[in-house]
């Protein structure tokens, strides 16, 4: 159907029902200048349905083997978040409702701890490359970490190229035996100083301090308790706080 801009802005809601029925084009000075077509719910519920089984196709096939040039193709044209540990490309999934609580929790009182002194907190997304030697190269995105010489180690992009001194990382399902074992390790032997393990499932948050690539010492604190830094004398969170 062929419809002139003044009928048609004359006749708005008289238009919008025949689009339901067969497309409607929109004529201007004897041009055609537009087109209006009827929306249909049931495509939007495919549209999305589709998105969703590609991504869950997509997390399926990680962690797969890949080199550090594969990593770098695929993460310069999807916009999805990955991790490159060890050789392998991990997908990372959208965090749950509690893990966005206990970070923004951690967050927040991490931020007002080291406001007006050297050190910065900084939140995922976030990319932190690590270096096990020349050969390894590991891109990793904490889910919150403090940096202390973030000036010093920027390159010509912005992109921080140093070694954070605090790390973060909030347990889930998909994550929990990688945050727990593969990181763990990469971050004690890079020069990470001190590592949070976040543990949602039993509210529970551990403190690893390293030196020179060696486990120091550890310690868990539970509901109820105060969590306190190694590193950072004074840093201080209630438990209770974070799994509100």
């Amino acid at each position: 159907m062929l419809v002139n801009a003044t009928d048609l802005k004359n006749n708005l809601g008289k238009y919008l029902r025949e689009a339901m029925r067969e497309e409607i084009i929109i004529v201007s000075n004897g041009r055609r200048v537009a087109r209006l077509n009827g929306y249909k719910e049931y495509e939007f519920a495919e549209e999305t349905a589709l998105m969703l089984q590609e991504r869950a196709e997509a997390y399926a096939a990680y962690p797969r083997k890949a080199t550090y040039e594969e990593y770098l193709a695929l993460t310069e044209k999807s916009q999805e978040r990955y991790e490159y540990i060890d050789g392998e490309i991990y997908y990372l999934a959208s965090p749950r409702t509690g893990h966005q609580t206990a970070l923004g929790e951690l967050y927040y009182l991490f931020a007002a701890w080291f406001r007006g002194k050297d050190c910065k907190p900084m939140l995922a997304p976030y990319d932190i490359t690590l270096h096990r030697n020349a050969a390894n190269i590991n891109v990793v995105q904490p889910d919150l970490m403090v940096i202390c010489d973030l000036q010093e180690h920027l390159n010509e992009r912005g992109y921080y190229m140093g070694v954070p001194s605090l790390v973060v990382e909030i347990l889930s399902d998909s994550t929990r035996g990688k945050d727990s074992i593969k990181k763990m390790d990469l971050y004690l032997a890079t020069g990470v100083r001190e590592y949070w393990i976040v543990n949602p499932f039993s509210q529970e948050i551990t403190i690893y301090r390293f030196n020179e690539g060696e486990l120091v010492e550890s310690r868990s604190f539970h509901t109820g308790d105060v969590a306190a830094s190694f590193t950072f004398e004074g840093l201080k969170v209630e438990v209770d706080s974070v799994f509100a």
